[in-house]
């Protein structure tokens, strides 16, 4: 799969849309100024991390191929531990690379403005601060994007944030070898899911940008928006909770496309975790207490923390996990552990949303579907 877009290669100007839409500069400068440089980043604690990480990999994609049966298509997995300024870089790229369609579409239209570099500017600060808190909280992290016309050595890189890393083994007394261990194994188990299952990528990626596309600056989307969620709270519903801020201000087909992702990304964490916990049994003999320290950390952020994560949706993520590993163990229970890899079949297999949350619909569907020469209903 190969993704149009990304930065514009040194001493060449950006895109005027993408000029137009976002000062990008300003946001990686925000960001990194907002992750804080971690201590422990010069320790001698830090000095093994990166021979670790390249051997743990390794393991951890060995383990995962031999519980799951997915193969990579694209080559052994490299590690590649960052600081958080090396976090923030490459996930500014990233997102330059994603909302290029957006930047095409606004772009002149912002830049005719009379505030255009004010807005630019606006937008930088918020993408950066945003970006700069995740640094902070982040430990590890799959890049599947592929890029045409960018060196093949820095793409599909598994990446680890070491300072995080660190500061959280030396917190809880943790093993080192063990939690990294445990990490990769989480980070790897994804890499198999787009790189093992041939359609995965090029799938997931064409959602995120049918999303992308469909995005609408209007104002009087945001109007609409905080009407809709005035009435979610005299209902009693937090208006946050299923897809964030943005799912306040995205039209009704934008929307759609944002529940579709949702559901992929619940089929996968579900599974990523699930597979960590049994791949890493032998090997991983505190899973579980890694496991709890991290929810238990989530619980106990701050009040303006745990509104951030409301506004970009991450509690929204977190339970994508909880349905997932639902969704998994009522299929295995239904059906057997090999049902779940009728999703791997193609699109059409995959549950809808409705049936992440059902997940009898889904082995109804797919049921039939499972005998030879079938299709999906």
């Amino acid at each position: 799969m190969r993704v149009a877009g990304g930065p514009a290669p040194a001493g060449q100007a950006a895109p005027p849309g993408e000029a137009a839409a976002v000062s990008w500069e300003l946001a990686e400068r925000v960001a990194v100024a907002v992750s804080r440089r971690e201590p422990l980043a010069g320790s001698y604690l830090y000095s093994s991390l990166a021979a670790d990480f390249e051997e743990l990999t390794a393991e951890a994609e060995a383990l995962v191929e031999a519980e799951t049966g997915l193969r990579s298509l694209a080559g052994p997995a490299r590690a590649r531990v960052t600081d958080r300024a090396g976090w923030v870089r490459a996930n500014v790229a990233s997102f330059r690379r994603l909302l290029q369609p957006l930047a095409d579409k606004v772009g002149p239209r912002l830049a005719a403005g009379p505030l255009s570099s004010l807005s630019r500017a606006a937008t930088g600060v918020q993408v950066g601060t945003v970006l700069g808190w995740m640094s902070t909280r982040v430990l590890g992290q799959y890049d599947l994007l592929l890029i045409e016309d960018e060196r093949p050595e820095d793409q599909d890189i598994v990446y680890y944030v070491g300072p995080n890393i660190v500061a959280l083994e030396r917190k809880y007394a943790f093993a080192p070898r063990e939690f990294r261990l445990w990490i990769a194994l989480h980070e790897v188990t994804h890499r198999a899911q787009f790189t093992g299952i041939e359609w995965m990528r090029e799938h997931f990626l064409s959602l995120v940008h049918q999303s992308v596309e469909a995005m609408d600056p209007d104002p009087a989307r945001f109007l609409e928006g905080l009407k809709r969620a005035a009435d979610e709270v005299r209902a009693g519903r937090n208006p946050l909770a299923e897809a964030g801020l943005l799912g306040l201000v995205a039209p009704p087909e934008q929307l759609g496309v944002i529940r579709r992702v949702q559901a992929l990304m619940s089929l996968l964490e579900g599974h990523g975790d699930v597979t960590m916990d049994r791949a890493g049994a032998e090997r991983v003999p505190n899973a579980r207490r890694f496991s709890q320290v991290l929810r238990d950390r989530r619980a106990r952020a701050s009040r303006p923390a745990r509104v951030l994560q409301q506004l970009i949706g991450l509690e929204a993520k977190m339970r994508q996990y909880a349905e997932g590993e639902r969704f998994i163990a009522a299929v295995e229970e239904m059906a057997g552990p090999e049902a779940v890899s009728l999703a791997w079949r193609g699109p059409e297999w995959l549950p809808t949303p409705e049936e992440i949350r059902a997940p009898a619909r889904w082995l109804e569907r797919v049921g039939a579907a499972g005998r030879p020469g079938a299709e999906p209903a």
